[in-house]
């Protein structure tokens, strides 16, 4: 069974420090990559246009252990450090477990019951890997490889989870996934 950690950290960047903040974050991330046990990083910048201040970085360890050794290491702490001046308040900081990625509630409530991400995660994956399929293969099937084709399918599929249907169910459910009153 593998083992891997899988973290998201926010950053709320202050809109003057953004040029200095992404030089930094991108420094970091190069130097941080050494570190014991780090499998990945993968930033999450803003929408264009969004007005949005808010930074996502994904990290990966190979285990918990390296996760806390990594987060009281001195590079990292030197890192936090460094960026105080650029930030706005402290890191939010979540690991993730499968599908909680999907599903998290704004107001920190834990994430529903793994059933309930499994079932709305089904109701997105069924349609849309059945419409997807025939919307491009009649386009592009005659142009293109078949091996190819079928990862520009997988390509087209997994986007319209990420950015269509996901989001678009969860929003729909989020009163049956996250009831009133639930802690």
């Amino acid at each position: 069974m593998d083992d891997a950690v899988h973290v998201a950290i926010t950053r709320r960047v202050r809109p003057e420090h953004v040029s200095a903040f992404e030089k930094a974050l991108t420094e970091f991330a190069r130097d941080s990559l050494h570190a014991p046990g780090t499998r990945g990083v993968q930033f999450l910048y803003p929408a264009p246009g969004s007005g949005s201040n808010e930074y996502g970085i994904l990290r990966t360890f190979s285990s918990q252990e390296a996760r806390e050794a990594f987060y009281t290491s001195p590079l990292y702490l030197a890192w936090q450090e460094s960026v105080r001046p650029l930030v706005e308040g402290e890191a939010e900081c979540r690991d993730l477990h499968g599908l909680e990625a999907w599903f998290r509630d704004p107001s920190g409530r834990p994430p529903p019951p793994k059933w309930k991400m499994a079932l709305l995660t089904w109701v997105a994956v069924w349609p849309v890997s059945m419409i997807v399929p025939r919307l491009l293969i009649p386009l592009l099937g005659g142009f293109l490889p078949k091996l190819l084709l079928t990862g520009v399918v997988a390509a087209g599929i997994t986007a319209t989870l990420a950015w269509v249907a996901m989001p678009l169910l969860v929003k729909l459910a989020h009163r049956w996934l996250h009831p009133p009153g639930r802690n």
